[in-house]
């Protein structure tokens, strides 16, 4: 053995030993550190299905494909890490004799040719994603700072490490592979052949002009760099658990184990229960509960466990903040920068949560006052800096009120996180303790709640106007109680909502989707005056009490009247009834009015006949059709992200004769907010610009006479917006519409009746069953 293998051997040795007992080291931390979390039973079932769901985005990739360059150039990238794994440990015999090949496996054509295909697959795609990550860098990126960069932010010189490790980790492999070929033909092994080397053979020629015992040095001199430039990756990582560039490679096969649904759907819809020791708190004993109860989180270590996985899992790849509608309305709200923080915020403290009450004094006055430095606060950041609104260290806060109250719920965030990161459910936890514990949220929500408790709609106006909507209707709307003993005499109760009974404009909405049931002869009855808010707003402010006094009553209310089958208008309403309402025993058959027309129209019990210029003209309160040529349709984010329902309501427009579909950039996955959600319906935006307008601007451009809806919150905002626009001269014949209305304009006849089945001049199209 040379004194060149020696000393390869000795320096590798001790590399790779003090790696491995930082990596078992930094293993413990981080176990100490999800230890530190509240309990969560909840993620541990159905462990077959889990492991399927793992497999299938792992494998797939299918978190990736929103961005399908990148997807490819991640998977060659991630795969290779993984299969060439063996290299690193064939590189050690290398180091011992440079013609080591690993038993049974090492000169079996089939692992050759892996090696070689994720050896180039692994280099050309780590150069893409570092040209991407170069083309979208900041510098040259819109907004200020370059805020428009999804890696604004991001830590730059970790991402960096990361990528020039795997970019020379593949070289290594590629020249190691070019010299074995090299050193066969000199041997004449009769190995160096296209078989065992079919994409590494020609760079061997390159080698031939050396001596044999030259090309077994340079083996042994890469096959070296290579492991140190393996396990100099693995000692820093080990130093910096917060390097979430690098550790996601690891803690993501977790974090998506451990998602909330088994399935593999995203985590959005239904908020999760406000917990208590790993169990929903019982609002019906709620006196039972002990004083010190946190509810909600208040400190890093109120978030389970789950919670403080995902902080780690973060890859800081920006994807939630290139979606998010508050960052993209130069808020201070980036999702990435708030997981970020409670990453880093958690590592922190975690010294000083681990410690034991004797031993804290000893870790000295900073460890104390990052202890005591509030989660929520006022830190004194500029618009214009927003990147001072998240201080992990403090000393005000760790992050500012005005990021937790930016966040419409929209759910672009955990949509697009390719590692399963629950954003939505940890903003919700904080300000569920914002409200219940410290009582500190925006001024507009007191209104807003005391309208609920005390009037149960957001308007606070009286309950028996709630069937103002029905009058002059062509025929009687029936009310369970009073014209209808029990929901199963009706095909469906019509739940109407707050907004559909009290706000002019949904009212519109409301009395078309009556009119078209009516012409369809599907019979529903309303609840009328005892109809009450769903609490949507209220839980989605963090009102976890008052959310709970108005779902119980409504469960109560409808399974009274033996409600099985509902349909609404309000996507909100529509999430929380059939998705949040079974937490509290309420289990119904729920379907959004979009849905269930367009059910109606491919069974022709409604015949879209009329064209756009039969019915001219804008909607008034007692006409509510309208039509138009062309629409361009919005997604409401709980319709269409919380729930997958995108295809309805485009195959309705579809079928509306005379009608062209012009979509906008951001659509169906990647729709942006209106603005109302997550309360801040009722909330001034007072920060950046408004999200609603952006969202306006971009339906006008699509040159459309129509913006259609299918949710009244949506309708409100973009009719805002659309009025400020008309202000201004633009876009004065376009019209926010329900796509009920537009059906409605489509399926009468010029004179106002409904057309017959026989005279339907236009087939439906696709004739697959339309999802319910």
């Amino acid at each position: 053995m040379s004194a060149l293998q020696l000393v390869a051997l000795v320096v590798c040795g001790v590399v790779t030993l003090v790696a491995i007992a930082l990596f078992a080291r930094v293993i413990r931390h981080f176990l100490s550190v999800f230890r530190l979390g509240a309990p969560d039973a909840t993620r541990t079932d159905d462990k077959g299905t889990r492991t399927v769901t793992l497999l299938r985005e792992f494998l797939g990739h299918t978190r990736m494909s929103r961005l399908p360059v990148v997807a490819v150039a991640h998977w060659f990238t991630m795969i290779s890490f993984g299969v060439l794994f063996f290299t690193l440990v064939n590189a050690f015999g290398q180091l011992a004799d440079p013609e080591f090949a690993l038993p049974l496996i090492g000169h079996f054509f089939l692992y050759e040719w892996v090696t070689d295909v994720f050896a180039f697959g692994g280099f050309i795609g780590i150069v893409l994603l570092m040209a991407i990550r170069q083309k979208n860098h900041p510098r040259s990126a819109a907004g200020e700072g370059g805020r428009r960069s999804r890696f604004f932010g991001s830590n730059f010189w970790q991402a960096y490490y990361v990528e020039l490790t795997i970019l020379g980790v593949t070289i290594c492999i590629g020249l190691l592979r070019a010299l074995e070929w090299t050193l066969a033909r000199k041997l004449g092994t009769g190995h160096d052949t296209a078989l065992h080397f079919p994409l590494t053979g020609w760079i061997g020629n390159a080698f031939t002009g050396l001596s044999t015992d030259s090309v077994k040095n340079l083996i042994v001199v890469i096959a070296a760099i290579k492991i140190l430039i393996s396990f100099a990756w693995m000692i820093t990582i080990s130093l910096q658990p917060t390097m979430g560039v690098a550790w996601h490679r690891f803690l993501a096969f977790f974090n998506i184990f451990l998602k909330r649904h088994a399935d593999g759907r995203t985590s959005l819809g239904e908020l999760q229960p406000l917990m208590v020791k790993g169990e929903p708190v019982d609002f019906e004993n709620i006196e039972e509960l002990d004083e010190d109860a946190a509810l909600g989180v208040g400190k890093v270590e109120d978030f389970t466990w789950k919670g403080l996985l995902d902080f780690s899992t973060c890859t800081e790849c920006g994807r939630c903040q290139s979606q998010c509608p508050a960052w993209n309305t130069d808020k201070p709200l980036s999702p990435k920068m708030l997981i970020m923080t409670l990453r880093d915020h958690a590592n922190a403290k975690a010294p000083w949560l681990l410690a034991a009450e004797a031993d804290r004094e000893g870790l000295g006055a900073d460890a104390k006052a990052l202890a005591e430095v509030p989660l929520i606060g006022e830190t004194g950041y500029s618009i214009t800096d927003p990147l001072a609104a998240y201080n992990p260290h403090g000393p005000d806060a760790v992050i500012d009120q005005d990021v937790l109250w930016s966040c419409t719920t929209c759910g672009a965030c955990v949509e697009q996180c390719p590692v399963d990161i629950e954003h939505v459910d940890a903003i919700v936890d904080m300000r569920r303790y914002q409200n219940l514990i410290e009582s500190a949220f925006p001024n507009e929500l007191g209104g807003l709640f005391k309208n609920l408790e005390n009037k149960g709609n957001p308007w606070g106006m009286a309950a028996r106007a709630r069937l103002d909507w029905a009058k002059d209707l062509p025929f009687p709307v029936k009310i369970l109680g009073q014209d209808v003993d029990s929901a199963d005499d009706v095909d469906y109760l019509f739940w109407v909502g707050c907004a559909g009974a009290y706000e002019d404009r949904a009212k519109k909405t409301t009395r078309a989707v009556a009119e078209l049931l009516d012409q369809a002869g599907v019979s529903f009855a309303i609840l009328g005056d005892g109809e009450s808010c769903t609490g949507d707003s209220a839980r989605r402010a963090g009102n976890e009490f008052l959310f709970q006094m108005l779902a119980q009553q409504n469960v109560e209310t409808l399974n009274e009247v033996g409600a099985t089958k509902i349909v609404v208008t309000c996507a909100h309403c529509f999430n929380t009834i059939k998705n949040e309402y079974p937490q509290l025993g309420g289990k119904y058959e729920v379907v959004h009015h979009t849905q269930l027309l367009n059910r109606l129209v491919r069974e022709k019990k409604l015949v879209p006949v009329a064209r756009p210029a039969d019915s001219p003209g804008k909607s008034t309160l007692k006409n509510v059709a309208s039509t138009a040529e062309t629409v361009t349709y919005h997604d409401p984010c709980y319709l269409g992200r919380h729930n997958g329902v995108y295809a309805p309501p485009r195959e309705l427009i579809g079928a509306l004769p005379g009608v062209e579909l012009k979509e906008m950039e951001r659509t169906k996955e990647k729709s942006f907010c209106c603005g109302a959600g997550g309360a801040r319906m009722w909330m001034e935006e007072k920060l950046g610009t408004r999200i609603n307008t952006n969202r306006t601007e971009e339906a006008i451009a699509t040159g459309a006479e129509r913006i259609a809806i299918g949710c009244p919150f949506c309708r409100v905002m973009l009719s805002d917006g659309l009025t400020a626009a008309q202000s201004e001269g633009k876009a004065e014949e376009v019209e926010v519409v329900d796509v009920a209305q537009m059906l409605l304009a489509a399926v009468k006849r010029p004179g106002g009746e409904a057309a017959p089945e026989a005279e339907a001049s236009e087939p439906t199209p696709d004739p697959e069953p339309a999802p319910v």
